[in-house]
């Protein structure tokens, strides 16, 4: 396929499985209209993090050369998933939209979308220019500025989605008053772990990697390894340690039966025990 029909393919896949999932919501299941989309913004997160982590396991399971093997879906799912990232970012927006409009919140007088903008890019600025960052800066460094090297280690990227589909999942349950149940205790355990393994330990994963395949320490890895790299680790990794920081502190506070805060996958902000911001 080419570059623009796998672009147009992810620009219409997304924001279709988004209205079709709240259509059924609404009309097939009598949700309402901020209930359906929230938890349809939810579902297409974790089907989109379903299909990279597929893809990651796919491409890092097929390259024996860590540098020089290729695999075609490194760059087709980059292509295919980068209109995600800017239709997140709006349908982040349509979840905060949503609850301002809940009886008793904070921010309730808000009463047009556009005067939401503003609390909105304030709230959610960290996930908003990561989602920038990952279109502006991410895709052409992975498309362009790898020149067909290093297949292995953008599957290794795309792996760090694994943990996102329960990322969504706790955010729904406690959505639902469910914070208490055994199935939202389980899915946080099986979060740190995957968020521990799949994010936190991933780029010193990367350095190490490239380290033991080129036989040179660890600390010369980044002298040699091209400056896009040593960005891209620079700015992401220490939002993924801040985030982690997040879910611990959350964890800890469900421990010892103290009011409960949890990772905002939306906005990385804790919530409070009713699941409102």
């Amino acid at each position: 396929m080419t570059t623009v029909a796998l672009v147009t393919a992810g620009a219409v896949f997304f924001p279709g499985l988004y209205l079709l999932s709240k259509w059924t919501l609404r009309r097939l299941m009598g949700w309402s209209q901020g209930d359906a989309a929230i938890a349809s913004t939810r579902l297409v997160s974790s089907v989109q993090a379903i299909m990279a982590s597929s893809a990651g396991y796919i491409i890092t399971s097929s390259c024996r050369d860590i540098i020089e093997d290729r695999h075609w879906l490194a760059d087709a799912y980059i292509l295919f998933a980068t209109p995600y990232f800017a239709y997140d970012i709006y349908a982040m927006f349509l979840c905060y939209w949503h609850k301002l409009q809940v009886k008793g919140h904070e921010d309730g007088r808000v009463r047009s979308m556009g005067a939401a903008v503003p609390g909105y890019l304030r709230r959610e600025a960290l996930m908003v220019m990561h989602h920038i960052f990952m279109v502006a800066f991410c895709c052409p460094a992975s498309l362009f500025w790898r020149q067909g090297k290093g297949d292995y280690f953008q599957g290794v990227l795309f792996l760090a989605e694994l943990s996102t589909p329960f990322v969504c999942l706790g955010k729904v349950l406690i959505q639902y008053q469910k914070q208490n149940s055994v199935l939202h205790k389980v899915n946080g355990v099986l979060l740190m772990f995957t968020f521990f393994c799949c994010r936190v330990l991933l780029f010193p994963y990367l350095y190490f990697a490239y380290s033991r395949f080129s036989s040179i320490p660890l600390t010369s890895v980044p002298l040699v390894a091209p400056w896009q790299c040593n960005l891209g680790a620079a700015l992401l990794w220490p939002l993924q340690l801040y985030w982690f920081g997040l879910i611990c502190r959350g964890a800890v506070r469900t421990l010892t039966g103290r009011r409960r805060s949890t990772f905002n996958p939306d906005g990385a902000l804790p919530l409070n025990h009713s699941g409102k911001n």
